[in-house]
């Protein structure tokens, strides 16, 4: 499991970054294409979807779970294995605090990793004046970095072993670290010699090294000081009488050789063992593991804290291993929307072998939320999170897709019809049978009955291919053709009274949603004709 997990993502931290890593990293959806594309990503309101669910403690926490919405899974034994760990956190109170006591420990010390990682220590100049001796020179980022590593790993080591394969594997990367060259730098002794920082190991006997004491005043350097000072008070007699005869002449003395000893010995500290070591560090693959691991560690007990401030029943989805996609779910909800709001209402839908499913329904009557709830269920199921629903089977999906209505660009020639023509057709040729595509509305910018034909012509394609299809539409006709053929299942959202309960159910919705906007806003046929008759009597 461990080479699993070690292999599914790129870590977080860099050998050549030069900042701290980022929670929400645009470039991972540049990269090549997986589960999730960039349109999809921002149609299914995924930065929301991770402001929701995010409850990690620690930056390297929430970098890994946006990390992973970004790049869900698709080896169904590994996500097993992470519902695995979740449900052995939550069943064992007393591991789920030491767990939670590591990362709560991880969250005070970070920064000062970090710190130690990328900050620049520019000497006397950039310190407090009370903390001249170490904050200067990076010795106080250096013992509390350092301190992070060797903390973490003690922390681990009081864990006992794990059961679940993902936990374990979690746990080891992190007790990986200590038999690294890195964490043997920095429990110390490290050494400056002639080829770099070293350790006790690599110095031997006889190669000549300098220790690395993190401290600006040093016992050796200061005996050295003392005998200088001392064979120049004794064999310089004019400086001797000056002494005798003027006792703060010896202070005026004292004061620049200390003004010399300070910057030598702070400024070859930093240059020739800190900046040196925290490279090594940055470099150094089971440092990189071992934060991810963190990350990771953070990551699965945010997602137990999210089910239970949700505010919903949650549940980890029964994962099913088929050649096609199926997603069933009972109460389910929108993991955005129904966060702390007790009004929301669930839905239950099985797509089962329908592979083609057409939702009606006028606007604001959750056909939209609907059909992004389903994504984003796919999606939380996918990073071995929890769901928001009582129940959930599904699928793991190769590709999750969504189209939304698009914009024409002035420059493509084409129009809107030309711009979504354009992204279905993408889709259309990526998708497989395992893939769950959600549309909203087809072949908008074109006549009607040339919208029936093509759109047609689009849903028989995605329904010989096989995969599931959701189609958003106020397109009954198109709808009606398609129970005509026994092909496909027709849902609508429910209007009681001209208001929307917000509850998806079997039929086709006929409502004119025309009407009634032009009636919401005051510009129906009856508001016109009135309009015109007020100018009339003015």
């Amino acid at each position: 499991m461990k080479e699993s997990l070690n292999s599914l993502y790129a870590t977080l931290l860099q050998p050549d970054a030069k900042t701290l890593p980022v929670i929400r990293n645009e470039t991972r959806l540049q990269e090549p294409i997986g589960v999730v594309d960039g349109s999809t990503f921002q149609s299914i309101e995924v930065d929301k979807l991770f402001d929701s669910v995010n409850c990690a403690e620690t930056h390297l926490g929430q970098a890994t779970l946006y990390r992973s919405l970004q790049q869900p899974l698709t080896d169904i034994a590994v996500l097993h294995s992470k519902q695995d760990a979740i449900r052995e956190i939550e069943a064992n109170p007393a591991l789920h605090q030491q767990l939670q006591g590591i990362v709560s420990r991880a969250k005070q010390r970070e920064k000062d990793f970090f710190e130690l990682l990328f900050g620049t220590f520019m000497g006397l100049f950039s310190s407090k004046a009370h903390e001249l001796e170490l904050e200067g020179y990076g010795y106080t980022s250096y013992i509390n970095g350092t301190g992070f590593m060797l903390e973490l790993v003690e922390g681990v080591n009081q864990v006992p072993a794990a059961s679940s394969g993902y936990l374990t594997a979690v746990l080891e990367n992190i007790r990986d670290l200590a038999k690294s060259r890195s964490y043997a730098l920095a429990k110390g002794p490290a050494y400056r010699a002639e080829k770099g920082m070293i350790t006790r190991e690599e110095k031997g006997w006889f190669t000549p090294a300098i220790l690395f004491r993190p401290a600006l005043f040093k016992p050796l350097g200061l005996t050295l000081f003392v005998i200088i000072l001392f064979l120049v008070v004794e064999f310089v007699p004019l400086l001797l009488d000056m002494v005798a005869s003027v006792a703060s002449a010896f202070w005026l003395f004292l004061l620049p050789l200390a003004l010399m000893y300070i910057p030598i010995v702070g400024n070859f500290d930093r240059d020739g063992c800190i900046y040196p070591l925290r490279e090594i560090f940055k470099g150094s693959p089971e440092v990189a593991r071992a934060l991810d691991a963190l990350g990771q560690l953070d990551e699965l007990l945010g997602l137990i804290r999210f089910k239970h401030i949700f505010g919903h029943p949650a549940c980890l989805p029964t994962l099913v291993d088929a050649p096609r996609h199926s997603l069933r779910v009972t109460a389910v909800r929108n993991p955005i929307l129904a966060r702390n709001n007790p009004a929301y209402v669930g839905n239950d839908i099985d797509l089962g072998d329908a592979r083609l499913t057409l939702i009606t329904g006028p606007n604001s009557g959750g056909k939209t939320a609907f059909c992004k709830t389903l994504a984003q269920t796919q999606l939380l199921a996918q990073i071995g999170a929890y769901v928001p629903a009582r129940e959930a089977e599904l699928t793991v999906a190769d590709r999750i897709f969504y189209q939304a209505p698009e914009i024409s660009h002035l420059t493509d020639g084409e129009g809107r019809f030309g711009t979504e023509l354009r992204r279905t057709k993408a889709i259309f040729l990526a998708a497989t049978p395992r893939s769950l595509v959600i549309m909203d509305e087809l072949s908008e910018g074109t006549t009607h009955e040339e919208k029936i034909e093509i759109s047609m012509n689009i849903l028989d394609g995605f329904y010989q291919k096989g995969n599931n299809t959701l189609l958003i539409t106020h397109n009954h006709e198109l709808v009606d053709r398609y129970q005509q053929k026994g092909i496909g299942m027709a849902r609508q959202v429910e209007f009681k009274d001209e208001q929307p309960t917000y509850r998806v159910i079997e039929g086709i919705s006929r409502v004119s949603h025309a009407e009634r906007v032009a009636r919401k806003i005051g510009f129906s046929r009856e508001d016109i004709a009135r309009y015109l008759s007020d100018e009339i009597k003015d």
